[in-house]
């Protein structure tokens, strides 16, 4: 019973260190536009930003709390990093190369493919009500886009594509693995920074509108949700970690409709709804099963 009661406790503890994760990763992209910079430019200044936060924060951790963190667990950990450093380089390409409906549109592809990397590399297969519950998503994210999407760039789509494929193979990595990934993706920022300094020619060749936005993104914003979508695998499957990251698909058009006034319509007023009370059922279903489990294995006084 007492594993059970533990295992309920780290779901309820994995769910909601993920949603906090979720809910601020979807101002990533209105920040992205705010900075009014390049792909490349905001690529380098975001991701350096955020490799700064993840040193000050690691070092805080390690010697002002005397608690021992890796940066990079073995090599689960090197596979973790060198994934999340692809998908930050192929989703700030995708950003600039296609429309934001496009881009989250892609993205919702996410859970399936956590779902069926799970499956096939740990042999996690997802539940009946889990795979309900992505089917749901999926149709609440095409309402979204039906109603007047427009095409976007060929090549940026793809991008957006490989940038779901390849964050799912980072969330699977760190499920199976079962170790602290936390600073993983943070400490993995370093790669595209480098890559992005390289594309504009070094630090003289950046063009940044406006920094500020590029500096709360990288140095709050990213460490803040990567760390705690990274953590989430710990104690939740991959494919429930990976819906979270669809509240920047149901959010995100909210944020730019307030900020640029890009007005959402109400298919996808009607589509984000259908998002939310599907992942929102799906979590108390898993919480609800957990507690019905407990309560089943709980010794039983005689009357």
């Amino acid at each position: 019973m007492q594993d059970h009661l533990q295992q309920a406790a780290d779901h309820r503890k994995g769910l909601a260190i993920t949603a906090f994760g979720g809910l601020t990763l979807t101002v990533d992209i209105p920040l992205i536009r705010l900075a009014e910079s390049d792909a490349w430019s905001a690529l380098a200044v975001r991701s350096a930003l955020t490799f700064l936060a993840a040193i000050v924060a690691w070092s805080f951790i390690r010697f002002a709390l005397k608690r021992t963190i890796p940066i990079i667990p073995g090599k689960a950990g090197l596979l973790v990093v060198t994934l999340y450093g692809l998908a930050s380089i192929t989703f700030m390409l995708a950003v600039y190369n296609t429309s934001t409906a496009n881009l989250v549109f892609i993205l919702a592809f996410n859970p399936m493919f956590s779902a069926l990397l799970a499956w096939w590399l740990t042999g996690e297969r997802p539940l009946p009500q889990t795979f309900a519950a992505m089917i749901v998503m999926i149709l609440g994210v095409a309402l979204i886009v039906a109603d007047g999407l427009k095409a976007g760039n060929l090549t940026g789509d793809l991008l957006a594509l490989a940038s779901s494929l390849i964050l799912a193979g980072a969330i699977t990595a760190s499920r199976k693995a079962r170790v602290d990934m936390g600073f993983a993706p943070l400490f993995a920022a370093i790669v595209p920074s480098m890559i992005g300094l390289l594309m504009v020619g070094g630090p003289s060749g950046l063009v940044v509108g406006d920094p500020f936005w590029l500096v709360l993104n990288g140095l709050v914003i990213i460490p803040i949700a990567f760390w705690c979508l990274a953590t989430g695998p710990r104690y939740v499957s991959g494919p429930e970690v990976a819906m979270f990251y669809l509240l920047e698909t149901i959010l995100a058009p909210v944020w730019v409709w307030m900020i640029f006034a890009e007005a959402p319509t109400t298919p996808g007023l009607v589509g984000g709804a259908i998002i939310v009370v599907a992942l929102v059922s799906h979590s108390l279903w898993r919480l609800s099963s957990h507690r019905k489990a407990a309560r089943t294995l709980a010794p039983r006084h005689p009357v």
